[in-house]
């Protein structure tokens, strides 16, 4: 299996990346944080991956920034009737940690805001990962998940997308708690774009 690549990127597309390993490019699906947090077009980089086989069609290549990121992903397709693209909405959902407490913290409706993943989905995954997953401060950042969840839809009411809300509270500083200071920052990093 290839477990991680390292190399030049050369592209960010939609949903996937271009990463040229040697005389070898290798396209990596990925969610889009790992998208966002990659290096520029350009620079080396070095992703942890999963290799899918679909019985078929053509080897699928996914990637991610950090083998934590990578276990978790590994997780989730582990379950039954989760697929790769729904595990990587759920990716998108929250940071990593926040994830992890939102299971801990027995809190599916904080799953089921990825794109593909209903409640009893959400649901299943909790019953299914919870004996699994540690997390830290689970209850801080499941407080912090759903008042994010808030300040996402005050964005959206102003006329943004809920994709460019997410994006914008996950570039707010974890040391800002104020909501007004949370809203302030987001609002400056929709305006930087």
């Amino acid at each position: 299996m290839i477990y991680r690549l390292t190399g030049v990127l050369t592209e960010k597309r939609e949903a996937s990346l271009i990463l040229q390993v040697g005389g070898i490019a290798f396209r990596i699906a990925a969610n889009q944080r790992t998208l966002a947090a990659s290096e520029k077009a350009g620079r080396e980089a070095t992703f942890f991956s999963h290799l899918r086989f679909v019985e078929g069609g053509t080897p699928e290549l996914y990637g991610f920034l950090s083998e934590e990121e990578l276990q978790f992903f590994e997780q989730l397709v582990s379950i039954s009737g989760i697929g790769p693209k729904s595990a990587l909405s759920i990716l998108d959902v929250a940071e990593l940690g926040n994830l992890k407490a939102a299971i801990t913290e027995n809190r599916p409706d904080l799953l089921a805001r990825a794109s593909g993943v209903g409640a009893k989905t959400a649901a299943r995954i909790v019953l299914e990962l919870k004996s699994r997953i540690v997390a830290q401060g689970a209850s801080h950042s499941v407080r912090r998940m759903e008042g994010d969840a808030d300040l996402a839809e005050t964005l959206m009411t102003l006329g943004y997308t809920r994709d460019q809300a997410e994006r914008a509270l996950a570039k707010v500083d974890p040391a800002v708690t104020a909501l007004e200071a949370r809203i302030k920052e987001a609002l400056k990093a929709l305006r930087e774009k």
